[in-house]
């Protein structure tokens, strides 16, 4: 029995693009004679409370049709990781982490990695408060979400402009960070802990990272200024972000942030406000669908 919690919004255009995924999905799961139920969101934060209320009723697979806000939301609602797996049919503006795992961004053939496939041990981030399976982060990606947050229109594109935007006129964030036994200061235009690889629709913000490979890595450019900004901005897009001299890169399995002053952090696309910033990896627990290859 496969529990398909659908965000009919999922992907912009009025939820037209979640449709049509979902009328193709639901014919080949008919075909196929798989028993299926649906459970659409309607609220924020809905999708977490579902994913609690069918586990708790006995689910054995959760499966996500949406973007990773979708999935911040069933994360964060999952529980008896033994006994249950995820699986992912990305249709959101965004789909990074499903991206970092290799999952076809084809509906049907991420269908055909649930169908055809088996669980296999997935990462993800554990703070106090919350779990993140992508980014956690705090400085321009922060600023930039605020500034998308008030866009009409929310695409790659527009995310990209509000990035252009951001940097244009970005403040170095001041921070402690604590792990592997040191701790450190930092101004930084970003305090960025990877699990997957991109965000923002596909900015490969640390391209080195794998969410199966039990660490966390650790990225901060510090105090780029001026002209340097567009050289730094530059270097993001192509996926070199960490060639720039001013990039500080390390992998570790917890880490600890001390901002100084009030902060927002940046959890896979989610805002929280003065949440404690503690960071630990979560490796062979969660399970995800991949076909074997």
């Amino acid at each position: 029995m496969l529990d398909i919690i659908v965000n009919p919004v999922a992907g912009g255009k009025n939820g037209k693009k979640i449709r049509l995924a979902m009328d193709k999905i639901k014919r080949k799961l008919d075909e196929r004679g798989i028993r299926y139920a649906l459970h659409m969101t309607e609220r924020p934060h809905h999708a977490t409370e579902l994913t609690s209320a069918l586990i708790n009723n006995g689910a054995t697979d959760i499966i996500v049709a949406g973007g990773d806000g979708t999935l911040h939301e069933v994360i964060n609602g999952f529980d008896r990781f033994d006994k249950v797996a995820l699986g992912i049919i990305p249709c959101g503006t965004g789909n990074d982490f499903s991206d970092s795992l290799g999952i076809p961004r084809n509906p049907l053939k991420a269908l055909d990695e649930i169908l055809d496939g088996s669980p296999e041990y997935a990462d993800f981030m554990q703070m106090p408060t919350v779990r993140g399976l992508n980014i956690i982060g705090m400085g321009v990606d922060v600023e930039v979400l605020k500034k998308y947050a008030a866009c009409k229109k929310k695409t790659r594109f527009t995310y990209t402009a509000c990035l252009i935007k951001t940097i244009a006129h970005i403040k170095t964030t001041h921070f402690d960070a604590e792990f592997l036994g040191k701790r450190k200061s930092y101004r930084s235009f970003i305090a960025c802990i990877a699990n997957g690889s991109t965000y923002g629709g596909g900015i490969p913000i640390c391209p080195v990272a794998n969410p199966r490979d039990g660490k966390l890595d650790f990225v901060a450019v510090e105090d780029v200024k001026g002209l340097k900004l567009i050289s730094a901005f530059i270097k993001l897009k192509k996926g070199k972000l960490l060639t720039l001299p001013q990039a500080y890169h390390a992998t570790t399995e917890e880490v600890k942030i001390f901002p100084d002053g009030d902060y927002t952090v940046n959890v896979d696309g989610e805002l929280y406000e003065n949440i404690p910033f503690e960071i630990k990896i979560v490796k062979n627990t969660l399970r995800v669908y991949k076909k074997n290859r």
